[in-house]
């Protein structure tokens, strides 16, 4: 069994609302085990059999479509895979105060990254800093510009995306690692 976490975009917009019952229900009806959902319904960990990562974001989405009547986009990785991006320390010598670390999923590398990095993001002081593989790190600095990496990078790239602070990644990691 692999221990997992799938990363949900816009699981309660739009006027719905999951508790985190219904979506852990929705997991183990899948057939996944250990399922728990952290700090909020858009962190599922769960374990499963599973020989393609990659392929299970798209089978869990179209389960959840099925489930709850609308879609959510769902980025799967491995804990392993979480470590590895915080054993990386992406931020490193980046350290400064004030300031919030933010990974952001996407399903598949970025094959049309049509700016160079690091950019700032128009009309905010948050910075695209780097990319690696399917993730994408920024820096923010309050003011409500966390949420704007993922915007920015769903228009620039032309795909979903989800974001979530590194220190949710790091207590992930912790907590189920």
């Amino acid at each position: 069994m692999t221990k997992l976490v799938a990363f949900l975009r816009g699981i309660n917009v739009g006027g719905h609302v999951v508790k985190k019952e219904q979506l852990e229900e929705a997991f183990e009806s899948q057939g996944f085990q250990n399922v728990n959902s952290y700090k909020q319904t858009g962190n599922v960990i769960f374990e499963a059999n599973a020989n393609h990562v990659e392929k299970l974001g798209v089978e869990i989405e179209e389960k959840l479509r099925g489930k709850l009547g609308y879609h959510v986009a769902v980025f799967v990785r491995s804990i392993t895979q979480l470590k590895a991006i915080v054993d990386s320390d992406p931020f490193k010598g980046q350290e400064k105060e004030g300031t919030s670390h933010i990974v952001t999923f996407l399903p598949n590398p970025p094959s049309n990254l049509t700016f160079e990095l690091p950019v700032v993001i128009p009309k905010s002081s948050a910075k695209i800093v780097s990319a690696k593989g399917t993730e994408v790190f920024s820096e923010t600095h309050g003011g409500g510009e966390g949420a704007l990496p993922n915007p920015f990078l769903e228009s620039k790239l032309k795909m979903k995306a989800t974001s979530r602070n590194l220190n949710t990644i790091k207590e992930i990691v912790e907590k189920y690692g």
